[in-house]
């Protein structure tokens, strides 16, 4: 019996992805039995050209020098370990910033709309909470920030006095992470002064500027 073209098409295609589909099951069935006793290799195989990735990086890391640490100087040094600059608190007070940002550029949507142009101006509050404080001090007046910042705020350093130790050093010393308080972070902020303890309120942030006494040298 005579089948029309389009039956014996769409049976070669039926009979076609049955074979497929056993060959592949098959060959799962072989892969999964042989694991823990040999390897099995099913169509053609070339070998591949690249070096690997994993034998390069150790044979770079083997040229290196054992302790690295000289090769960068002390970190008083580094740019990374710069951070921004505050003076002491000589009153104490709170105040309010909202932290507007407006984008340098356009974003746009995969299809290549226009979603928020540039120069658009949003409060990021808007949209993100931040769950902990920002404990920023200065390091002379780090015992105060340990004594007074939670497990999960944060303690940013910033610069003081030129003979401070660096944040790394601190952190390895006190045990607890300490972090730089960069540029452009007391930019955004409008950051003059610490100690400041930064919290967010609602669409705002409130900063707690506060003097700390010393006493004088007798």
């Amino acid at each position: 019996m005579m089948h029309p073209p389009r039956q014996n098409h769409a049976r070669a295609v039926a009979i076609f992805q049955a074979v497929t589909v056993a060959t592949l099951v098959l060959a799962s069935a072989l892969l999964g039995g042989a694991a823990d006793a040999a390897t099995s290799t099913i169509g053609r195989t070339w070998p591949i050209a690249e070096p690997d990735a994993l034998t390069e990086i150790e044979a770079r890391t083997a040229r290196l020098p054992a302790d690295m640490r000289g090769q960068f100087g002390p970190r008083s040094k580094w740019s990374a370990m710069k951070a921004a600059a505050l003076a002491p608190a000589t009153i104490s007070r709170t105040r309010n910033v909202v932290p507007f940002y407006t984008l340098d550029t356009e974003i746009r949507l995969p299809g290549g709309e226009v979603l928020y142009p540039k120069g658009f101006t949003f409060n990021p509050l808007d949209y993100v909470t931040l769950p902990q404080r920002l404990v920023i001090v200065r390091a002379r007046d780090l015992d105060w920030a340990l004594r007074t910042a939670g497990m999960t705020d944060f303690i940013l350093l910033a610069a003081g006095d030129a003979h401070d130790e660096d944040a790394i050093t601190l952190s390895e010393q006190w045990g607890r992470p300490i972090f730089i308080l960069e540029e452009r972070v007391k930019q955004r902020l409008g950051l003059t002064v610490a100690p400041v303890v930064v919290r967010q309120q609602g669409k705002r942030l409130e900063l707690t500027e506060i003097r700390l006494d010393r006493k004088r040298p007798s």
